[in-house]
């Protein structure tokens, strides 16, 4: 029997996924969980064959929990399942120990291939996100600027981006305000931005904001 545990803060998304991958794989039990702290704790306490994670969770960026796992479980292997598409967060998730990365716009097909292929013990990308890899390794793909920044600062600007305060954003990831003010001064030097309102503007246009 193959264990996999899904994370996903939205339960009709998880029945989705749990239906889909009972259709294909007889021989698989299922966990599930809604927030970064409890997919930490399970993965710290169970043991599985393949974790399928979203991106967008409540308490901490679901950058930060992959690396998390992947520190707690280095063999582990990750599929990440996000409405973000390939362009801005699949290298990301790639670069950070993710073994798939499958867009939740994508036909089922999809994930039922990359979990297939997972199991084999590979890894799995699309066509189209294989050819950007390939570009991203001859020097032939310019990086967005977001790249430079530390899953930490990605997920402050994207909190602070959706309308959050430096208070509302440390009791969220456990910081003083003061230190989300400092990771706030960092990605404004980092990302050249004068404001919030750069910083806003930026992740609305580049569509880093729709989970």
């Amino acid at each position: 029997m193959k264990k996999i545990l899904i994370v996903d803060d939205h339960a009709i998304v998880r029945q989705g996924l749990k239906q889909i991958l009972k259709d294909e794989f007889a021989f698989v039990t299922f966990g599930e969980v809604g927030s970064a702290a409890e997919a930490v704790e399970a993965v710290q306490d169970g043991v599985w064959d393949l974790v399928i994670l979203d991106l967008f969770l409540p308490g901490r960026g679901g950058f930060e929990v992959l690396k998390e796992i992947k520190h707690i479980k280095p063999k582990l292997q990750v599929l990440v399942h996000s409405m973000h598409d390939e362009d801005e967060f699949a290298i990301r998730a790639l670069r950070n120990g993710a073994s798939a990365y499958i867009c939740k716009t994508e036909p089922s097909i999809e994930i039922l291939k990359a979990v297939h292929k997972l199991f084999a013990g590979g890894k799995y990308v699309s066509a189209s996100l294989a050819e950007k890899l390939a570009e991203d390794i001859s020097g032939d793909l310019e990086s967005p600027d977001h790249e430079t920044l530390s899953n930490r600062e990605f997920s402050i600007m994207l909190l602070i981006a959706a309308g959050k305060t430096l208070t509302d954003i440390g009791n969220e990831l456990s910081l003083s305000p003061k230190t989300v003010s400092t990771y706030r001064s960092r990605i404004l030097d980092k990302m050249k931005f004068k404001s919030n309102a750069d910083l806003i503007k930026y992740v609305l246009s580049h569509k880093l904001n729709e989970s």
